[in-house]
């Protein structure tokens, strides 16, 4: 068998969509499988582990943001695969709930399948370039989507690696949530100040976790937020 670029996991209710998917990944070396229900995702990832799930938000049997929250509960007792939700509904409250259950994208209806190809290539792309130059213990893997702090992969998902991108690119200066959520979300969609700032919760919450005491987001009232790293703990 030769190799693939990847295995990707369709749950797509509309056959035609799916149908589009499976043949502009495979034609992209990606070895591809499709299920119509998200009651048999979990079951079926058992058997079959995966890297990336192409979930849909309105599913039978099971939504796709109950089966999205079941795979970063680690359940199915393995490292969940990446996952992109695609789905028709665009209301706020949709792209908040799926990206703060732990979605490391997000695609609206109707899209276009290069650009399902492209976001799936980015989020797939894992520690194979040389990190940029970035402050203190801080580098940042553009190619790859990948950010380590002293050393520890953060784990970070698409939206999470912008947003530390932007901030970590300026130390000290302020950016408002207007102009983060402009950074986050170059698609023009509306999103509320709730969403930043959920966002910067669980980047701290994931640097606090990779380096204890050296928290380099820091809230200015009433503006915005600021990255600024303390010194690095002297060592005997």
């Amino acid at each position: 068998m030769t190799d693939t670029a990847g295995r990707i996991l369709i749950v797509e209710d509309e056959t035609k969509i799916a149908k589009v998917l499976l043949d502009y990944l495979a034609q992209s070396g990606y070895e591809t499988h499709h299920l119509t229900r998200g009651d048999e995702v979990e079951a079926w990832l058992a058997e079959h582990p995966v890297d990336l799930v192409l979930l849909d938000l309105m599913l039978p049997g099971k939504s796709g943001l109950d089966v999205c929250r079941e795979l970063r509960s680690g359940q199915a007792g393995r490292p969940a695969p990446a996952i992109i939700m695609v789905t028709a509904r665009v209301e706020e409250i949709d792209r908040l709930l799926g990206l703060e259950l732990g979605a490391d994208d997000y695609i609206c209806k109707p899209f276009s399948p290069r650009e399902v190809v492209a976001r799936v290539k980015a989020v797939l792309r894992r520690g194979t370039h040389a990190p940029a130059d970035t402050p203190g213990g801080l580098q940042l893997d553009e190619a790859a989507w990948r950010a380590t702090f002293d050393g520890h992969d953060l784990g970070l998902t698409v939206v999470e690696f912008q947003l530390l991108k932007v901030l970590s690119a300026r130390p000290g200066r302020i950016f408002s949530r207007e102009q983060l959520m402009d950074a986050m979300y170059r698609d023009e969609r509306v999103v509320s100040d709730r969403t930043v700032d959920s966002h910067i919760k669980k980047l701290r919450r994931k640097i606090e976790d990779a380096a204890p005491g050296r928290e380099p987001i820091h809230s200015v009232y009433g503006l915005g937020y600021k990255f600024e790293l303390p010194p690095q703990p002297l060592t005997e």
